[in-house]
């Protein structure tokens, strides 16, 4: 099995640690996995974006131009990657905060109001777990068990006091989607 993914939102928004934590478990399960990250120069409030894939098979290339699954954390990634999900593919997007959602008959849309659950978790920072969760939820690109792991290696040890946490709002990610 074969996921490529494009995880898209503003900067500070925890858009890279997805796809980071995605890629780590993935290597871990022993799978070949590519990261790409894109983003502005000013990072916090610009655009962000990266292409993570994970497969059971080599990868010819990291840089692809349609995307199995796209993740959208705001209204800008929205317009720009919709078009680009293969017919039968995912958008997974923030229900909380995108005002026009996408509109395709041709791929499955998942409304996820992950902004909405952070603040009832009373932390804005795991909005990217919730969301990892639904899209974990939705592909199986890698084992739900698999993500504790993944993030204790990209979390820096500092904060690994977070880590519970940020396992619950997977969790709740999850939950949205089934």
């Amino acid at each position: 099995m074969t996921q490529e993914a494009i995880f898209s939102g503003f900067g500070g928004q925890g858009v890279l640690t997805m796809g980071m934590i995605l890629g780590y478990a993935g290597v871990i399960e022993d799978k070949e996995v590519t990261w790409m990250p894109s983003y502005g120069p000013e990072m916090r409030g610009g655009t962000a974006n990266c292409i993570t894939i994970v497969s059971d098979d080599k990868i010819s290339s990291p840089i692809i131009s349609t995307f199995d699954t796209v993740v959208a954390l705001n209204q800008p990634s929205v317009d720009k990657f919709e078009n680009e999900v293969k017919p039968g593919g995912n958008i997974l997007y923030d229900s909380t905060n995108i005002l026009k959602p996408p509109t395709r008959k041709d791929i499955n849309i998942f409304a996820c109001p992950v902004s909405e659950e952070a603040v009832k978790l009373k932390n804005p920072k795991v909005l990217n777990m919730l969301m990892l969760g639904s899209f974990v939820e939705v592909t199986k690109a890698v084992n739900a068990d698999t993500i504790e792991e993944a993030l204790k290696q990209v979390l820096p040890e500092r904060y690994h006091k977070l880590v519970p946490l940020n396992m619950e709002a997977f969790e709740i990610g999850r939950s949205l989607v089934r």
